[in-house]
């Protein structure tokens, strides 16, 4: 039978009552409801937390009919007690804005009222921690059962407010006043899940759930949000032909492509390696390869906080982001620091694991995120490289293919010129090799190209199918200068029997002024 692909599907009862196609991961929730602990999930926007907890919902709310043919029809086979129909409050915090004093208390009364409505309970001026606190005995009276707590994207109300502080503590202090009742009125509550983005506030929030059990970095879970390579070739084996054909390639250069634009996310050091979900919906659905991801959205504050603490971009992708355990696992965010902002947020992934020094190692995950990631930097760096005026990524990929080096001068020319009067504050070496990194690695997604600044190695090869560029960059030198290192190091030696022209060339900057000064072309 036909299934429908469920590209922005959120909802379980409805992905399995309308004939989409479902990734079987009820062999998790099974594993989930039957310890009786309260969990934490922290995953990057649009990897499924929503339909985790849409299917977590329809679990406890006894709608067998919904999961016939699953994992986990089959494992409550036996259970007596199962597809009981718990009271369920489900806090969505999707959608809302939270930009005023007062938001979030209105989206909480919202839901409280509906509640409120079907157990008969009556808000008599009370404070919302009270309204909950009733609802829960009242919910308990009703059915004989405890209640089952929900918690969708937690963080929303306070990611929405990151840049103003003073209303993230406001937002805060309100959700610590409203979730202390799962704490107070425990022998009332089966079961909690709270899933965010992020996890550095959770711990001030939910203080008082001293047994929260956060399963973010949990090996056994690793593969509970987002789609394995198992489960693609499982689920989408006539989507990925389709794709291929569309494509005019292979099926196994097809599900090469798929893992290069969408794969690398893992969650534990030796868990599961882990597909973006949406991103390869998107790309069966339209068949394409896209940044589809990208499309809804990169935290302005994220890409302002790379620039503030002027990090050194090569290091995205020389494997030399470091993270201690602690500060991945049981990091609460105080400082906001960068790193494992970047990691929970998707951005980065663990690469590696140094079992000695309890240290990771993390790495953009995989093309999307890499390319996606610097093309939403490069504003930020240089606020008039855009197409109107020529000093965008793909004007230079036409120069470079044709080998124009003229143009390729007055390009990375005005690239600088025009930048002389944004980063006051910013010192000219870090600016300098931040845009020489962005442009030769966004330069790479169409053109085989290495950038190498300032590590012993030729600052920048670039290789197209007539043209070989060897660029060696100086500050505050002379051009001569470092085409003469080109020379002397023979970076040149390596292509001696290439039968494309090769080019090298020396470029000279000059920091006071910060600006190009210098050019020197040699064949």
């Amino acid at each position: 039978m036909y299934k429908k692909l469920p590209v922005g599907i959120q909802g379980f009862e409805k992905l399995r009552t309308d004939n989409f196609l479902y990734v079987d991961k009820t062999e998790y929730v099974y594993r989930l409801v039957h310890n009786n602990v309260p969990y934490f999930l922290s995953r990057p926007r649009r990897f499924g937390k929503s339909l985790l907890l849409s299917t977590l919902k329809a679990y406890w709310e006894g709608k067998k009919e919904l999961f016939q043919g699953l994992a986990i029809e089959k494992a409550e086979k036996n259970n007596p007690n199962a597809w009981q129909k718990y009271p369920v409050f489900y806090f969505d915090f999707n959608g809302s804005g939270y930009q005023k004093e007062g938001d979030l208390e209105r989206k909480l009364s919202f839901l409280l009222e509906d509640w409120e409505t079907e157990y008969g309970t009556v808000n008599e001026d009370n404070t919302l921690e009270e309204r909950f606190q009733k609802l829960l005995k009242a919910a308990y009276i009703k059915t004989g059962l405890r209640s089952v707590i929900l918690v969708d994207e937690y963080d929303k109300p306070l990611l929405d407010v990151i840049a103003d502080s003073s209303l993230q503590d406001y937002n805060k202090n309100v959700f610590k006043n409203f979730f202390s009742t799962l704490k107070s009125h425990d022998e009332y509550i089966q079961f909690i899940f709270i899933t965010g983005v992020s996890k550095f506030h959770k711990v001030s929030i939910f203080s008082d759930l001293n047994q929260l059990t956060d399963i973010s970095l949990d090996e056994d879970f690793s593969a509970l949000c987002g789609m394995t390579r198992a489960e693609i070739d499982e689920y989408f084996t006539n989507e990925i032909e389709v794709l291929s054909e569309r494509q005019e390639i292979s099926v196994s250069q097809c599900k090469d492509e798929l893992q290069r634009y969408y794969d690398g996310y893992h969650f534990h050091q030796k868990g599961a390696d882990i597909y973006n979900p949406y991103s390869v919906l998107k790309a069966l659905f339209s068949k394409e390869f896209g940044s589809y991801w990208f499309e809804t959205g990169t935290p302005t504050f994220l890409i302002n906080k790379v620039r503030e603490n002027r990090f050194e971009l090569r290091k995205f992708t020389d494997e030399t982001i470091f993270a201690s355990e602690a500060i991945l696992k049981d990091y609460t965010g105080n400082t906001l620091d960068l790193v494992p902002l970047l990691y929970q947020t998707g951005y980065l992934t663990i690469a590696g694991y140094d079992t000695n020094k309890k240290r990771y190692t993390l790495c953009f995950p995989n093309e999307e995120v890499k390319y996606g990631f610097l093309e939403s930097l490069m504003p930020s760096y240089v606020p008039k490289a855009t197409p109107g005026n020529g000093l965008d990524i793909f004007t230079l990929d036409e120069y470079v293919e044709n080998g124009r080096l003229d143009e390729i001068r007055d390009y990375l020319t005005a690239l600088f010129a025009n930048i002389t009067y944004t980063v006051e504050d910013d010192p000219f070496e870090h600016y300098f090799q931040s845009v020489i990194y962005l442009v030769f690695t966004l330069l790479g997604k169409m053109v085989q190209c290495e950038a190498h600044t300032y590590m012993g190695r030729i600052d920048c090869k670039v290789e197209t199918n007539n043209f070989i560029y060897l660029f060696e960059f100086k500050r505050d030198e002379s051009a001569e200068a470092a085409l003469k290192q080109i020379d002397t190091k023979d970076y040149a030696l390596s292509f001696v029997a290439d039968h494309r022209k090769l080019y090298k060339i020396g470029v000279s900057f000059d920091s006071e002024n910060r600006k190009l000064v210098g050019w020197e072309v040699a064949e």
